[in-house]
């Protein structure tokens, strides 16, 4: 899988969620190898979208398209300033494929310092995380060659997420304790009201 993730300020949030509604229905169809979008606008503006690819190969075909091209100059009009982009080729799936049934999804930014470490971390507690917080029901994480990483967690809804971090199984939080030792410089984006998107009918 191949992650792309965009990030801004939203001068019209309004009309970038009519831009995306409008890239679902028009430009949906021509995207080869899409496998599905998560976006939105936090309360303080900021926008981040994260789009799933099944290669680096087909988001560089998907960009090329001229229609894209067009609808990416519109919807960066919708922003203050030029956004950051940052491209992805190592993403894992954790603890389940992003859901668009989400209610709340919150986005962790930062940089990482032994990443085989906290995947390996993640990996080995997918398993009692899905025992233990059944409010999250999909997420990613998704490095760039800069070092930096992007953490995408989907949760049934936000007081679920809050209840559910308050409630943790103090061993869960011990091993996730020592993989987040090596995450550093992180900032969090809360969608309260995430738009979802994916391949289908």
């Amino acid at each position: 899988m191949f992650v792309q993730v965009i990030r801004g300020k939203a001068a019209d949030p309004a009309a970038m969620r009519a831009a995306m509604d409008r890239w679902q229905g028009q430009l949906r169809e021509g995207a080869i190898g899409w496998l599905g979008s998560t976006a939105g606008v936090a309360d303080d503006g900021e926008f981040v979208a994260v789009a799933r690819f099944e290669s680096a190969e087909s988001a560089r075909a998907n960009s090329e398209r001229p229609e894209q091209d067009a609808w990416w100059r519109e919807m960066v009009g919708h922003l203050e300033g030029e956004p950051t982009v940052r491209d992805c080729e190592r993403v894992e799936i954790w603890p389940a494929e992003p859901s668009d049934d989400a209610g709340f999804v919150q986005v962790i930014e930062g940089r990482i310092g032994d990443a085989d470490r906290v995947m390996q971390a993640m990996r080995e507690s997918g398993d009692e995380l899905r025992q233990a917080r059944p409010d999250i029901i999909g997420g990613l994480i998704a490095l760039a060659p800069d070092g930096r990483f992007t953490q995408v967690v989907y949760f049934t809804s936000e007081g679920a997420a809050r209840k559910g971090e308050a409630e943790e199984a103090p061993e869960l939080d011990e091993r996730m304790a020592e993989a987040m030792s090596s995450l550093s410089d992180l900032t969090y984006v809360d969608l309260r009201q995430p738009w979802l998107t994916s391949p289908g009918p």
